[in-house]
């Protein structure tokens, strides 16, 4: 059986695990130094590219002066002696057209050119003869450059790792100020949040739940005395206004003197409603209070049920039966005055929504279940039921019988005594209420 009821607090504890202040501190601070490393290195890295290739610059010029000068006195020993350098000379009159395609073309000076997929750092000088190109094999150093990179972005990953453990520990310090304020907040102790030795920032967040909380207590306090107030004023003129009807509604075998048939049924109908008023206004009062266990009593939950049924069909008077299946040794530990305003309104509600059909009470382990063959709940009803004012209609039905207080009174008193309510649609029809004793059912 599905209840109708959920825990606010574990959603909010769920949330908060979802969310961590803590890992996203870590997290935030982990990026930054990586951001902040990988770009001091890459920095380095382009400064060091640059004077690499200017050094080679210098070292292709040296060479290709050196083997001008060498051709001129012995051409033989005009070559490179590297093999990552290669020397070509050519002559006016052979022009471009005895060069390779990836050389051809180039002004006086130096270039960096790509055969296929290497790159190669070219000189370009003439003299009176000839044009001499130089050209030098760069792949060693792109990959020691290359090389180089990877060690720059390992070693940052590897740093930034580091400055996640390390900041993620120091968050958990410093969060956990933060940590134990939710679960005083949450569990609701008495005497304040604010701690001596808070962090500034988290004593502020205590103080202003504390003034929070102070505010809604203030309104609360004031919202009960109202009701209390409201809830005894109203039964003085409401008993009058009752025996004035009674009187109207009285037959002549009374001694008074008889009314007019019309009269008597509207003066049945005031009694009606005042004891209707009389009724919600003690159930408001019951909401309003805070409802604690005052005595523990043990109590046998089928003799209380009977009890209950035979003022409750008397009320309403439909013809309803009840089909008890709780067995004589069941009993509950608990508050008698809340126990008994939790039966009545489980079978009260039964009574009103079960078209005159039988009521069935069973036990399912410690769980009592309370049956009616009515319309059942409409789609969506089954986790409002229990809220207060809830006057919905069973499966399309707007008739919204009752105040819509009775399950409210019911969640109170669980709520109160550690009870468990709920709420489901019976197989084959009608509607299920229920209230799980636990440990308190024997």
């Amino acid at each position: 059986m599905a209840s109708a009821t959920s825990s606010s607090s574990a959603e909010s504890r769920d949330a908060a695990r979802g969310s961590s202040l803590r890992l996203r501190i870590a997290v935030a601070v982990a990026l930054l130094v990586l951001v902040a490393i990988l770009a001091q290195a890459f920095a380095i890295f382009f400064l060091f590219e640059d004077k690499e290739d200017e050094l080679i610059d210098d070292v292709v010029n040296g060479q290709l002066a050196h083997s001008m000068a060498m051709w001129r006195e012995s051409p033989e020993r005009a070559a490179p002696n590297t093999p990552d350098m290669r020397l070509f000379r050519v002559t006016r009159a052979e022009g471009d057209a005895a060069l390779p395609a990836w050389l051809r073309g180039l002004a006086i000076g130096n270039h960096e050119r790509y055969d296929g997929s290497n790159e190669y750092h070219v000189a370009v000088r003439e003299d009176a003869d000839a044009r001499y190109i130089l050209t030098y094999d760069a792949e060693e150093h792109e990959e020691r450059m290359r090389a180089i990179g990877s060690v720059i972005v390992v070693a940052a990953l590897v740093i930034a790792a580091a400055v996640l453990a390390v900041v993620y520990q120091l968050a958990g310090r410093l969060t956990r100020q933060l940590g134990d304020l939710a679960e005083r907040v949450d569990a609701g102790r008495e005497g304040g949040h604010a701690r001596p030795g808070m962090a500034h920032e988290v004593a502020a967040v205590a103080g202003a739940l504390d003034r929070y909380e102070q505010r809604q207590r203030e309104a609360v306090t004031r919202e009960r005395e109202f009701t209390a107030n409201l809830s005894h004023e109203l039964r003085t003129p409401l008993a009058v206004i009752r025996s004035d009807a009674e009187l109207l509604a009285a037959p002549a075998d009374l001694g008074g003197e008889t009314a007019p048939a019309g009269v008597q049924r509207r003066a049945q109908r005031i009694v009606e409603t005042v004891d209707r008023i009389t009724e919600l206004s003690a159930s408001l009062l019951t909401l309003a209070r805070e409802a604690r266990p005052q005595l523990e009593e043990t109590l046998r939950l089928r003799e209380l049920l009977q009890q209950s049924w035979q003022a409750l069909a008397a009320r309403h008077g439909n013809g309803a039966r009840l089909d008890l299946g709780v067995p004589d040794t069941a009993t509950v530990s608990g508050d008698p005055a809340l126990l008994r305003l939790v039966v009545d309104n489980l079978l009260d509600n039964a009574l009103r929504h079960g078209q005159g059909g039988p009521i069935e009470c069973r036990l399912a382990g410690t769980r009592l279940d309370v049956r009616d063959h009515g319309r059942g709940f409409a789609p969506g009803d089954v986790e409002r039921v229990f809220q207060r004012g809830w006057r919905g209609g069973r499966n399309g039905s707007a008739d919204g019988i009752g105040h819509g207080l009775g399950l409210a009174l019911v969640q109170h008193a669980c709520r109160a005594s550690g009870w468990q309510p709920g709420a489901a649609n019976a197989d084959g029809g009608g509607a299920v209420l229920s209230v799980d004793f636990g440990t308190a059912l024997r």
